[in-house]
């Protein structure tokens, strides 16, 4: 079995849970003996699969229209005159210049818009037009436009910056453009696409390939904004949700998203819980000095899906019964200055420690003096920091709006809004030193059945259902309507 998968980043170089979810998946599918061909814009230096090969989408030329000489501004458009003006243009490359253009969109911001609109998205349609190089004679047209503008047909790699960008948008097309290109040069058995940026260049692998498409839903824009969705966002989610084989999403939590607000059949969707790998003790030879008897922590995305802001209400309540107490903010995000902001006006500044993003040994280091680990998210798909916590030998608290909470029968769970619980539950674990005993035990046995492999096993068997519902199609065709195989294996999506 081989499988092509499209991600958007790879550990070493990550920014939350995907590039960590993607390792794990990988490294457990080689067990199950599934070759995976690992795609990612761009290949940064230092990552290491031994059980996966990767692609570096910024390698592969693509086929690319460009102007033959200057375009014609008899009649401008005034939004990419002001996109251009504001732009930042690139130093010639041969003879094209790049101009970047800037841009808002961002899978972790949003921009104000009526959800109601953006619900209501479901004739959009994000494809862009493709170019095939047999239907360019000499891959030259001097065939002007409405405009008098002419064009030439070239083969460029596009160069991506991998990451998540003011020029997100365009990154995604291309990568949808350049996924034509590795679908039509590779053999592979099925594709797998990890998240919203992935998902326009699986369903263009699907269509040059016809192989069949799996979306893993990671998380969702209405898990990031709520109400104020971005509708761009929303809809590519829900064009690759509803163009593939099957939806693979990380808890019951994120399907029955998926059923209510994207309207994907519950029978299409497999729920897929994450895991975490086994982990080496700690070094504790460099520990940061202690910054008291009483540390909670805060780690994750300063967004407000994460819940930040209801961290800060319930230290200050925590506060009230255990003035040393310390809080720990290990994160970066657009609500950092609103968090900051909020701390000073309650003047609990002196009990307030901001790390900013943290990785790697970082991370241990923040585990090795946390007495409590709390996750007070609005919405959480599933959530690997609690298991990793939890590994650490750290109790935690989680939200209700957790999927991880599925898998955590023995963790305390809180509504994200209620703050007066969740400081009620942060002292009580301060307080009674048996009841932390008792997480701590019960937690690190849950987490022994909660692994990547376990999530690769149930992946292995859709991976071979779906190419056993593709055979049987091919040779009813062959037997009853006489088409060929390789026109039953090329099916027209659209």
């Amino acid at each position: 079995m081989k499988v092509l998968m499209f991600g958007w980043e790879f550990p070493p170089h990550i920014s939350g849970g995907l590039g960590t979810a993607c390792a794990g998946l990988t490294h457990a599918l080689d067990k199950e003996n599934v070759e995976v061909l690992f795609v990612v814009p761009k290949l940064h230096g230092g990552e290491k699969a031994v059980h996966a090969s990767f692609i570096d989408a910024s390698h592969i030329p693509i086929l690319q229209q460009k102007p033959t000489a200057p375009l014609n501004t008899r009649n401008p458009d005034p939004g990419i005159q002001k996109s251009l003006k504001e732009g930042k243009s690139a130093k010639p490359k041969g003879n094209i210049q790049r101009i970047e253009v800037s841009s808002l969109l961002s899978p972790y911001t949003s921009v104000l818009s009526d959800a109601r609109t953006a619900y209501g998205l479901e004739s959009w349609n994000y494809f862009f037009d493709t170019f095939d190089e047999r239907t360019i004679p000499g891959r030259r047209s001097h065939s002007p436009n409405v405009n008098g503008d002419t064009f030439e047909y070239v083969k460029e790699a596009y160069t991506f910056s991998g990451t998540y960008g003011p020029n997100l948008l365009e990154e995604v097309q291309r990568y949808a453009q350049t996924a034509r290109e590795i679908a039509a040069e590779n053999i592979f058995d099925v594709i797998h696409a990890h998240d919203w940026m992935t998902f326009l260049a699986g369903v263009q692998a699907k269509k040059i390939s016809g192989k069949p498409l799996i979306v893993h839903v990671h998380a969702t824009e209405i898990d990031r904004s709520g109400k104020q969705v971005n509708p761009q966002i929303f809809a590519i989610e829900k064009q690759g949700m509803m163009l593939a084989d099957k939806v693979v999403t990380v808890s019951n939590w994120t399907k029955n998203i998926a059923v209510k607000y994207y309207a994907i059949d519950p029978d299409k969707i497999e729920v897929v819980h994450n895991g975490i790998n086994p982990k080496p003790n700690f070094d504790t030879d460099a520990l940061p000095p202690p910054l008291g008897s009483h540390i909670v922590t805060f780690l994750g995305r300063i967004t407000h899906q994460k819940g930040p802001m209801y961290f800060v209400e319930a230290a200050r309540r925590v506060l009230e019964k255990f003035p040393d107490a310390h809080f720990v903010v290990a994160g970066s995000g657009d609500q950092l200055p609103l968090m900051i902001e909020r701390i000073a006006a309650l003047r609990l500044s002196d009990h307030f420690h901001f790390t900013g993003f943290l990785k790697g040994v970082d991370i241990d280091r923040v585990w090795s003096i946390s007495n409590v680990y709390v996750m007070p998210s609005v919405s959480e798909p599933f959530g690997i920091a609690p298991l990793e916590a939890i590994q650490a030998g750290v109790p935690v608290i989680i939200s209700r709006q957790a999927g991880v909470s599925e898998v955590m029968p023995h963790a305390i769970k809180v509504d994200f809004w209620n703050s007066e619980a969740l400081a009620e539950a942060i002292c009580n674990l301060l307080r009674f030193k048996s009841l932390t005993n008792t997480l701590k035990k019960n937690s690190a046995e849950e987490i022994k059945s909660i692994t990547w492999d376990k999530a690769a096993k149930k992946l292995t068997t859709l991976y071979y259902e779906l190419t056993k519902k593709q055979e049987k199609p091919e040779k009813s065709d062959l037997l009853l309507s006489g088409s060929s195989a390789k026109k039953a294996a090329h099916p027209a999506l659209f």
